[in-house]
């Protein structure tokens, strides 16, 4: 399938002048440093796919395909961190937007101590001071997976790496 650089991949809210909601997103985006709400938009429309799919497999008769499909799905949300190795089908439905931010490489970042703040490390990842497993990441908002988790540190010709630099977090 071929995509014009129309093709959103997120919907925006159906009532754009909604102060409750508004006030919600501002919270979000401030507490995980997000760029624009635009960024949110993209994460509540990934987690109504979620939903979407999840429940499509629960109304679906309990067949081998059926069975394989859902296996398939709830080992790709454990394998990102959105679901708990406990976690069931029906765990999907009472996710929250958080659960989908809190996976975001800047917010693992933040997480992990190697920034002050969220902002601080959008900007560590965007300029290029962040590695996952080796590798340099420019995107903020790449779903870090629970075994990709333990690699992310500062990139080695990073001036960041050195532990006296200014811009370092305090509790290292």
């Amino acid at each position: 399938m071929a995509l014009g650089s129309n093709t959103k991949f997120y919907e925006t809210p159906n009532h754009p002048y909604q102060g409750e909601r508004i006030s919600e997103e501002s919270a979000l985006t401030g507490q995980y440093g997000l760029k624009n709400k635009e960024e949110l938009w993209r994460a509540q429309s990934e987690l109504r796919a979620y939903r979407r799919e999840a429940r499509k497999l629960l109304g679906q008769t309990e067949t081998e395909g059926a069975a394989k499909e859902t296996e398939e799905f709830l080992a790709r949300l454990k394998r990102i961190g959105v679901l708990d190795e406990t976690d069931s089908l029906d765990d999907i439905l009472s996710l929250d937007v958080t659960d989908i931010l809190e996976r975001r490489l800047q917010t693992v970042v933040y997480r992990k101590g190697l920034a002050n703040t969220t902002s601080q490390a959008r900007q560590f990842v965007s300029h290029g001071h962040v590695t996952v497993e080796g590798q340099r990441v420019t995107r903020p908002s790449k779903k870090v997976d629970v075994s990709e988790e333990g690699s992310v540190e500062f990139d080695s010709t990073s001036p960041l790496t050195d532990e006296l630099h200014p811009e370092r977090a305090e509790d290292q």
